[in-house]
């Protein structure tokens, strides 16, 4: 996927950690699946555009990784219980 300067490569689907965010935007990677959590202003100026552009190429970004496979009917609803993990800030 090209990036604009100084913009990190997001491979979709390549990992469980990479995050690419626009704006308050973010698009959380997956090995299964990508999140998308926050909200995006598009506005009529030339930083608009700029986000804009960003958006779609994640988007575009996304779409040829997935028409690049054999994808199955449905991607299996991952249920595991909460996990406690010990406070790191006591």
């Amino acid at each position: 996927m090209p990036t604009r300067k100084g913009e990190r490569p997001f491979e979709p689907f390549a990992d469980d950690a990479a995050v690419r965010t626009i704006g308050a935007l973010s698009f959380e990677n997956g090995t299964d699946r990508i999140a998308l959590h926050g909200s995006l202003d598009l506005s009529r100026d030339k930083a608009g555009l700029e986000r804009a552009r960003a958006l779609r190429r994640t988007a575009d970004a996304i779409v040829r990784a997935l028409e690049a496979i054999e994808l199955p009917e449905a991607v299996a609803e991952a249920h595991e219980a909460p996990k406690t993990v010990p406070n790191p800030f006591a």
